[in-house]
């Protein structure tokens, strides 16, 4: 009678090893990405003054600055409907260069060069490839949405900064429950129990949970993440268990790993956004602080409850409303809204700034537009990107698709829940991280691997000229769009030569 074989279990290393070649490439990338980000960082304004939502963002976050309590005091703006912590991240900026484009725009450029370093090393992560790492940061680079918004001082980049983190460290969070789970299987402790073992606090899932948090209380849409990501947490659980042949995964998920991850990525995140109002409730003067016994009456079934809270109840009832009432329906419509079947290709882009005259291009006629556009050569090939992701991870239970296309569908779906509100495509902010990551696994796969055999040789060697020619179309085509993403002087007949499509119109 034969002898059953040892179940085959995950081996060490659960990460890249070129760790000196990665800093290198790393360092390489994020020089880059830094020089993109904070060239000409000034330029396009409103005569000196912000542009677009620009508006908005922009003297919030200089009033927070310098009211002296880190938080709105001023009900004239009218549209205080965001919670504090991206503007205090412009404010930072503000603090450090004054009320001028440089200061309004810094952070944002920031965490822009940050977010190319977090695709860079995340993919290096899902792929074990630093060389597969490198296409996506130059991809993120080199993508017109992430470039525009982090130049930009909106709210957007922020909370996708935020969100990108938490996914990452959700990411470092499997690969070190792996390693947890080999030790035990070294200690042959794996069958004490049909539920597998007790992974002890992670700290990483954790950080997933504050940084969602910062998210939500940067942008209410945050809460969608902190759904998807749970559920991705979780997933990725059964599949570890799974792995090490625990007898019940799927049981020992839900017995050991379901109320943590819960009250880490679920809970946390809300605990934090009240956290983020603790400046609102420290001020006097702070936007609707003394709702009670103004807006709202001292009597009631509620009166129970203290005034600061049932005054804070008021302000986020009031910002609820607001995103509910901004529909077309109600008759709110704008030249440049989009709804998000047409986000994935970037069919309707938003514009920025414009201004046009003669002193610009050395006495000839000319103009300066920024638009909001995802480089055509990547947004364009995202509905083949998708299927082929879900392909693999449903078919080839390919966990690294299951990670990028869980952010994409996070970042993309829930906006589907009220079409007739209005929309616009710098909503797509948050899908341009894991289409660009979501590329670069696809290229990896056109790459194929280092298979021994003249055949897979040929095939590879093909594979690496396919990847190299796409890789070159991507930068040529930011290259190409430059002008435009960067609102510099143009002659009309430029113009109409980056115009692509007449829906970018």
């Amino acid at each position: 009678m034969g002898v059953s074989p040892a179940p085959v279990v995950p081996r060490p290393p659960f990460g890249a090893t070129d760790r000196r070649r990665g800093l290198i490439v790393g360092v390489v990338i994020v020089v880059i990405a830094a020089l993109t980000r904070f060239w000409d960082l000034n330029h396009p304004t409103d005569k000196g003054t912000p542009v677009f939502d620009e508006k908005h963002y922009v003297p919030q976050a200089w009033q927070v600055l310098t009211g002296g309590n880190w938080i709105e005091d001023n009900p004239g703006y009218g549209l205080v409907v965001h919670p504090p912590v991206g503007k205090w991240m412009i404010a930072i900026g503000e603090w450090m260069f004054g009320y001028d484009p440089m200061g309004w725009r810094f952070m944002s450029a920031v965490v822009g060069v940050a977010m190319v370093l977090i695709i860079y090393r995340m993919t290096r992560r899902l792929t074990r490839s630093t060389m597969i790492g490198a296409v996506a940061g130059l991809f993120a680079i080199c993508d017109g949405v992430l470039f525009v918004q982090s130049r930009m001082g909106m709210l957007d980049i922020f909370q996708i900064f935020f969100l990108l983190a938490a996914i990452a460290a959700i990411v470092v969070d499997r690969d070190q429950m792996r390693e947890r789970m080999y030790n035990v299987w070294l200690d042959g402790r794996m069958n004490d129990s049909p539920l597998g073992p007790r992974l002890g606090f992670r700290w990483w899932r954790f950080t997933a949970g504050v940084l969602v948090g910062l998210g939500l209380a940067t942008k209410w849409s945050g809460i969608y993440f902190a759904l998807f990501y749970l559920l991705l947490s979780l997933g990725l659980d059964v599949a570890t268990r799974k792995s090490f042949h625990v007898t019940r995964p799927w049981r020992g998920t839900l017995f050991r790993d379901a109320l943590p991850s819960f009250l880490s990525i679920a809970v946390l995140p809300v605990v934090i956004y009240f956290v983020s109002f603790t400046p609102w409730f420290a001020s006097e003067t702070s936007v609707y602080r003394h709702a009670v016994g103004q807006q709202v009456g001292t009597g009631g079934t509620w009166s129970w409850v203290p005034d600061a809270w049932r005054s804070l109840w008021y302000y986020e009832s009031g910002v609820l409303n607001f995103h509910e009432t901004l529909t077309n329906s109600a008759g709110y419509h704008h030249p440049w809204e989009s709804k998000p079947w047409t986000w994935p290709m970037g069919l309707r882009p938003m514009l920025y700034a414009v201004s046009n005259g003669p002193d610009m291009c050395g006495g000839q006629e000319c103009v300066r537009i920024q638009m909001l556009i995802g480089s055509p050569a990547m947004w364009w090939v995202s509905l083949p990107m998708l299927l082929w992701g879900t392909w693999r991870w449903l078919v080839h239970r390919d966990w690294r698709y299951a990670v990028v296309l869980t952010g994409y569908a996070a970042s993309f779906l829930p906006w589907f829940a009220n079409l007739d509100r209005q929309m616009y495509f710098f909503y797509a902010t948050a899908m341009a991280p894991f289409l660009v990551m979501g590329l670069a696994l696809c290229v990896s796969d056109v790459i194929g691997t280092r298979d021994a055999g003249p055949r897979r040789s040929e095939r590879r060697m093909l594979g690496v000229i396919v990847a190299a020619i796409y890789v070159a179309l991507v930068v040529a085509n930011f290259v190409w769009l430059w002008p435009i993403l960067t609102g510099a002087p143009i002659s009309p007949t430029m113009w109409n030569q980056e115009i692509w499509l007449p829906s970018w119109r």
